[in-house]
């Protein structure tokens, strides 16, 4: 017996394979953007464009707000573009910083690599919030005078329930956005472990159960 509090429809507009990563990395991001006020005109940043990093900025792009990408370098600049982004920056250029300074409204960390929080955060304008989705490996030490002085916001966002989960499911196929996804068969699984390990893939893989 299926208990229907804990199902969702996929929409028929979206293909399972697409749409079986926006029930994790997919509402993930949707809640965060969603809770933290991306909208018409704001200014959104995202940090990183992995599998969670795509999807923030395709659901940002749709909800209207502003979208930078906030990379380690400049290599995936098309790809950021291509998805919806207005810009692409590279974290590691010291200009970076300093131009954007000031300039978003809400920033969402997908990546799990230790940053400085002062520079993420010198990138919020007055009430900006910054939230994370990815799990840095160590503690963060916060700045608490700069969010005394501009009225800084620090949260995080692991995932939805399941009626925000639909709401997610709904938005996303009403604006034709689905993962961008790789299909493998089972047998694939540890070439496709060994890739992502290397950082080769755009931007999820999904397992094709039918082929067992």
């Amino acid at each position: 017996m299926v208990d229907e509090n804990f199902v969702v429809r996929i929409p028929d507009s979206l293909g399972l394979d697409v749409a079986a990563p926006l029930l994790c990395a997919g509402v993930t991001t949707y809640s965060a953007l969603r809770r933290n006020g991306a909208g018409e005109g704001t200014g959104v940043g995202g940090v990183g464009l992995g599998g969670l990093g795509h999807l923030a900025v395709k659901i940002a792009h749709a909800m209207g707000a502003r979208v930078t990408v906030l990379s380690r370098s400049l290599a995936k600049r098309d790809r950021g573009l291509a998805l919806g982004a207005d810009d692409h920056r590279a974290l590691a250029d010291p200009a970076t910083l300093a131009e954007l300074a000031g300039g978003l409204d809400l920033l969402v960390n997908t990546v799990s690599a230790d940053l400085d929080v002062n520079d993420l955060m010198g990138l919020l304008g007055a009430g900006g919030v910054l939230a994370y989705v990815g799990v840095p490996e160590n503690p963060i030490s916060v700045p608490v005078l700069a969010m005394e002085d501009r009225g800084l916001t620090i949260t995080g966002s692991s995932i939805g329930g399941i009626r925000e989960t639909e709401e997610m499911l709904a938005f996303c196929a009403g604006h034709g956005i689905g993962a961008d996804v790789e299909v493998i068969a089972p047998h694939q699984i540890n070439e496709a472990y060994e890739r992502m390990l290397a950082s080769d893939v755009y931007f999820r893989f999904v397992i094709d159960m039918t082929a067992l």
